[in-house]
């Protein structure tokens, strides 16, 4: 629903927000409020001692204060409770009732205070019961005053005071000279900077320099642009999550229809095809996780690799001339060697420096496919991130190759690093000299899929039979003309769900929409939707039956949206508006359609009815294309299916798999 309005500003709270935290805080204030009057009640007789006066009044004061706070918070959940999340009416009472609550502390601080100094006044001779009653009232008191502090400043929006105005969709566009323009501009200024100011407190550990400074404006742009249509609080986003994963199960439950079906039903030839590359990709991968180095290590070995790699930190120590970046304790260097098997002499060059647009790799000898992998690490750092946001695009110019091919900038700049690095530096021509019949092979995962993907178009010139392996690469990478050419030398893997190789504005943009929709047009409030949603999360079941103000309405009617649904979206931001409005010439749209990379292998976990994890979980692979992840699918596995141990677990299977049915 809209954000809560009081104090004359907007909070990123709803007015339906207080049912489960008032709910807590009303069980705490009834047990506090009982413990009090039987301690009242056991010792009313027995406040002679010094200091008991001052004792009596103060524990006559605070069930009478605690009675107070609990009718407060009764009528307040109660009040949250009514409506729904796009129908606020019934809850317009809450304000009221929320600044009587707000008033209840000043008594509250107070009465904390003075037992504070009840409780530090050395005169005190009453009887230790009591004075143990009091500390822990006050030192309740304290904490309950601290984490409403805490809270104000989580549901404080610094742009609370500017967000009531919002332009009619038909009369902004000629607006440059008007107040209403000018007034516009400010309030997108204001939230760009208050975004920069965000990304800048999160990354106040990094040096910052000039390509930091460009970035953070960059992405306080994106975020600006995001979330500068909707009127949502966190909370209707994750009930519009909720909704949106349940009304996916039932979609998916439903029965295909037999063209759906046909369509995934490959030929012998092309089975062949996807087994050679299932087992190729399932090799390479190991490569393009021992590019995390010793975290990746560490965290698929908890119990052992400390060990292992304290005794091997001294050995093997590559000289100063051969590894670019820190590894002061060999860590990084002795985690790659454990994973991929290789010798120290296999290894040709080795990077760990990190920088925003700068991400570590590796070149190696792969004697056993007869290749020269470069491995390129994904997202394992502040300066990772700051080079995955960074989402605007540019152009990527190929000489008698394409024309108007649009990539990711962030990831783009990363691969100029790396080609640099690679032909400046005469690291290729080292490696080609030592295995001039090797092939040039490049992976990564991750950032890293999308870096290696990019750098494969780069050197494809250079070097026409080069093969690529992006593991689980970001989906927003290239324009469909890039997409298309690299089939024929790339291979994206895919495992379920993953959201990265969903990712793209346009996706989020949709998923936006999806969430209002669906938000906006249940019936149920969302403290239900909230619970039985945590329910089927954890548990399982089926998934509810939430009735809707779409239930019942003709086709052509679900395509027009509702006046909930509007109420929600003040207007469009300019990320969705490059979709669907004509670009200016020669000047392509900030967030264009970006598809993955290459050919795509998808790889899916075979259906089971259990919620909890299991040991013995099988995958299926099968060509797929681009389509089919232009929609993000919202699942409790979205993330964990991106991780390299689970790519390479589901490839190894598959790898595994097919090698025993070659056997029988």
């Amino acid at each position: 629903m809209p954000g809560l309005v009081l104090f004359g500003r907007r909070w990123a709270i709803g007015s339906d927000d207080f049912v489960l935290p008032g709910a807590f805080e009303l069980f705490v204030r009834l047990v506090w409020w009982i413990g009090i009057f039987v301690l009242y009640t056991v010792h009313k007789g027995q406040f002679n001692c010094p200091g008991g006066g001052l004792l009596h009044s103060y524990l006559l004061g605070l069930i009478i204060l605690l009675a107070s706070i609990i009718c407060a918070l009764c009528a307040l959940v109660y009040i949250s409770m009514q409506g729904t999340i796009s129908n606020p009416g019934p809850r317009k009472s809450l304000p009221k009732i929320l600044y009587t609550r707000l008033l209840l502390y000043f008594p509250e601080f107070i009465w904390a205070v003075v037992g504070a100094v009840w409780v530090s006044d050395n005169s005190v001779q009453c009887e230790k019961t009591v004075i143990n009653g009091v500390i822990g009232t006050v030192i309740a008191s304290w904490i309950i005053i601290i984490f409403t502090i805490i809270g104000v400043v989580i549901v404080f929006d610094p742009l609370g005071g500017k967000k009531t105005f919002y332009l009619p969709e038909g009369v902004s566009r000629n607006l440059e000279s008007s107040h209403s323009g000018q007034l516009l501009y400010n309030v997108k200024s204001s939230a760009t900077r208050v975004w920069e100011k965000r990304i800048r407190l999160l990354c106040c550990c990094i040096v910052q320099d000039d390509d930091h400074r460009v970035a953070f404006t960059s992405i306080a742009e994106l975020f600006r642009a995001y979330f500068s249509d909707t009127d949502l609080v966190p909370s209707d986003i994750a009930a519009g999550l909720i909704l949106l994963h349940q009304e996916q199960d039932k979609m998916e439950s439903c029965p295909k229809e037999p063209e759906e079906v046909l369509c995934h039903s490959p030929s012998s030839l092309v089975t062949d095809d996807l087994d050679v590359e299932l087992e190729n990709a399932a090799h390479y991968m190991l490569f393009a996780a021992a590019a995390y180095g010793w975290p990746y290590y560490v965290y698929t070995n908890p119990y052992t690799a400390l060990c292992k790699l304290n005794g091997d930190c001294c050995r093997n120590r590559p000289t100063d001339s051969e590894i670019t970046g820190g590894d002061r304790h060999n860590f990084h260097f002795g985690s790659i060697l454990k994973i991929t098997g290789l010798q120290y002499r296999d290894f040709i060059h080795i990077s760990f420096h990190n920088k925003i647009y700068e991400i570590p790799f590796f070149v190696a000898l792969d004697h056993k496919k007869e290749a020269i992998v470069v491995a390129v690490r994904g997202t394992l750092s502040f300066e990772d991130i700051l080079t995955d946001l960074s989402a605007d695009c540019e152009d990527l110019t190929l000489e008698e190759v394409l024309e108007n091919g649009f990539v990711h900038k962030g990831i783009t700049q990363a691969a100029n690093y790396i080609y640099r690095k690679l032909i400046n530096d005469g690291i290729l021509n080292q490696a080609f000299t030592i295995a001039p019949e090797y092939k040039l092979v490049i992976v990564g995962h991750s950032l890293g899929g999308g870096t290696a993907s990019i750098l494969a178009i780069m050197l494809r010139n250079s070097f026409p039979t080069l093969r690529c392996f992006a593991f689980s690469p970001p989906g927003g990478l290239l324009s469909k003309s890039l997409a298309d050419y690299t089939k024929n030398f790339i291979i994206s893997v895919i495992v379920g769900k993953d959201l990265v190789a969903r990712l793209s504005m346009p996706n989020m943009e949709d998923l936006k929409r999806r969430i209002v929709r669906i938000v906006a047009n249940c019936n149920r409030p969302k403290y239900q939707i909230l619970l039985r949603g945590c329910w089927y999360e954890v548990f399982g079941g089926d998934p509810d039956d939430f009735p809707t103000e779409l239930d019942g309405r003709s086709q052509d009617a679900l395509t027009q949206p509702l006046l909930a649904e509007e109420s929600l979206m003040v207007h469009r931001s300019p990320s969705y508006n490059a979709l669907e409005e004509e670009p200016h010439l020669n000047s392509p749209p900030q967030y264009p359609h970006l598809y993955l990379p290459g050919k795509i292998i998808h790889v899916v976990e075979e259906c089971s009815s259990k919620r909890l994890c299991s040991s013995d979980i099988k995958y299926t692979a099968r060509w797929s294309n681009e389509t089919v992840f232009s929609s993000i699918l919202i699942s409790p596995k979205m993330i964990t299916d991106h991780m390299p141990d689970v790519v390479l677990k589901a490839l190894n299977s598959l790898s595994q798999e097919h090698g025993s049915c070659l056997s029988c």
